[in-house]
């Protein structure tokens, strides 16, 4: 106080104040800055509170920014026919409060990262969008106004999917494509049919997968573990390319997994061994085909992101969380056995997708990131 009354400011009856020879502006895009005419200088912070503030809001009705023969700023009421270089919207200054950026969790929902988040001007693909982890986040993009495209086996599951949704919001943009990644043709058609439609391609999510399925060949005569998971995306990105550059800034995210760790691709010389990736029945444990397929997926996503993210679309690969209940086990009753026991301890669906959803928000600028993924440039 002592201080404030050697500088002459504490005559005031408020804190907000100015003190004597101190004048309150505002720069065109409406921050408050103030001007010390004794010493002829400018600042940002309040001389007596620190704070910084800025106009909140539009103009009255009825008034109009302008700019004099000297290039300073006024403010015209046209209603009153005066002019005042004072903004009006000073009497309604808000504080400049730093907001820091709120933490997530394991805990944290897929709708709580996209709050307040406007997604109407995109356009989001997910394979496998009619179960588990793709349905919850085609279901939080959709509510969040994106036009949602669920690629799907089944295109019964997949319009009841869609319908799902758009019951609980009638003006939620959600449609469902038949796309089969165990055939290479399904997936060229599939990409045609998308193309024909003429739409951007914002974001693309790589999520559908089969985990300790029985040894079986697909009809281009791949082990159908690594075909599903991986060569079907590798084929389905290329054959969507163009269209992923047309939309830039787009994002491709890749569904990977934490097993990728449990497993390489190299022989016994070190070199690798492409006949790992898809073995004969005889050389064929289910658990280790899943691994090696999730290892091929962070693989093609760095690859794929050093050599689109110069044209605007980068790409991440993502674990989507550890011990979480969904229908991925469904062929082999041992495994449908064990998450069954552990399924109380799991995480629920609308849990999940914040991992990647996050990301996206935060890195792009048009979320701010599904998540960074999500939260999309």
């Amino acid at each position: 106080m002592a201080a404030l009354k050697y500088a002459g400011m504490d005559d005031t009856d408020s804190e907000d104040e100015l003190p004597p020879g101190w004048e309150e502006r505002s720069t065109k895009d409406g921050w408050v800055y103030y001007a010390n005419h004794d010493d002829m200088k400018t600042q940002w912070e309040h001389p007596k509170t620190g704070k910084k503030k800025r106009c909140a809001g539009d103009l009255p009705y009825g008034w109009e920014q302008e700019t004099d023969e000297k290039g300073q700023i006024v403010y015209v009421d046209h209603i009153n026919k005066r002019s005042t270089y004072f903004d009006p919207r000073q009497a309604f200054t808000v504080e400049d409060v730093v907001v820091k950026p709120k933490r997530y969790d394991g805990n944290t929902a897929a709708l709580e990262i996209l709050q307040g988040r406007d997604l109407s001007d995109k356009v989001v693909l997910i394979t496998g969008g009619n179960s588990g982890i793709g349905l919850e986040t085609a279901r939080s993009l959709a509510l969040h106004g994106a036009h949602v495209v669920l690629a799907c086996r089944n295109l019964t599951r997949g319009n009841k999917a869609a319908r799902l949704i758009q019951d609980e919001w009638h003006k939620a943009r959600v449609e469902a494509m038949m796309c089969d990644l165990s055939s290479m043709r399904s997936v060229r058609d599939f990409a045609q049919a998308f193309n024909a439609k003429k739409l951007p391609l914002h974001i693309l999510v790589c999520n559908a997968a089969v985990c300790t399925q029985p040894w079986s060949l697909t009809e281009d005569g791949f082990e159908s573990t690594f075909q599903i998971c991986h060569l079907g995306h590798f084929l389905l990105v290329q054959c969507l390319e163009d269209v992923l550059r047309r939309s830039a800034p787009a994002r491709v995210v890749v569904v990977s997994s934490e097993s990728h760790r449990f497993t390489d691709l190299s022989d016994t010389c070190g070199k690798v061994d492409l006949a790992l990736l898809s073995p004969p029945k005889t050389n064929y444990w289910s658990m280790l085909a899943y691994n090696r397929a999730k290892l091929c997926n962070i693989l093609f996503s760095n690859e794929l992101n050093r050599r689109l993210s110069p044209h605007g679309v980068t790409c991440n690969a993502v674990h989507p969380g550890n011990m979480m209940y969904t229908a991925i086990h469904r062929s082999w009753w041992l495994m449908t056995f064990l998450f069954t026991l552990a399924r109380p301890f799991t995480k629920s669906m609308g849990r999940n997708p914040p991992s990647w959803i996050h990301r996206w928000l935060m890195e792009s600028p048009i979320a701010a990131g599904i998540v960074g993924i999500i939260s999309l440039p």
